[in-house]
């Protein structure tokens, strides 16, 4: 997509939520990305833009206004048969977007698609951030209950449950993320937090 809609305004910009920069390196490498990969250990993301779920696509104008808020959307069919969302789609409104303009939302509408975070989800970012903060002091059992508690409060946000999985030792794609996946799989949307129980 950089390189067909580049020379038109387009610049995707990735954001890896990981422990180090070890971890999503070879998955960088391997795509040869000539596009910005950054990568945000400390969740910085998740927390301003209310991210609850990866990968999560957010439109963001020429001036720094957002146009389309997080949205769970992907970029390739690589996992559809797991999630069931095709990428075309999602793709061509991208191109529409940068070439006409189209689908586009007012200020209002995405005030309106942008729910604000709960107090329990507020403190669920505050409990992971002291868990990982516990955790870089090597204090492995305080860090593991303040992950918990996190996971408790809001246990719909997989940036914080699956995210928590390779720091405690946890295969993040492995059968306790299909564990997880079992409670109830989600779309985080510009619509709604939609449960659904078929994982696939």
């Amino acid at each position: 997509m950089y390189q067909e809609l580049g020379d038109e305004g387009f610049v995707p910009i990735t954001v890896a939520l990981d422990q180090c920069a070890d971890d999503p390196r070879p998955f960088i490498e391997g795509a040869k990305a000539t596009h910005p990969s950054l990568i945000d250990t400390e969740h910085r993301l998740a927390e301003l833009y209310h991210i609850v779920n990866v990968p999560t696509i957010i439109w963001i104008d020429e001036q720094g206004r957002i146009c389309r808020p997080h949205d769970n959307q992907f970029g390739t069919d690589t996992f559809t048969q797991f999630h069931g969302k095709r990428s075309g789609p999602y793709l061509e409104m991208i191109r529409d977007w940068v070439r006409t303009g189209a689908g586009a939302l007012s200020e209002a509408e995405v005030r309106a698609h942008q729910p604000a975070p709960t107090n329990d989800w507020q403190l669920a970012r505050a409990e992971r951030a002291l868990a990982w903060h516990l955790q870089k002091q090597g204090r492995k059992d305080a860090a593991g209950r303040h992950f918990d508690r996190a996971a408790e409060l809001a246990p719909l946000d997989w940036t914080i449950r699956r995210g928590a999985m390779p720091i405690r030792g946890q295969n993040p794609f492995g059968p306790e993320f299909f564990e997880l996946a079992g409670e109830g799989m989600y779309e985080f949307t510009m619509d709604a937090v939609t449960p659904t129980r078929d994982a696939g």
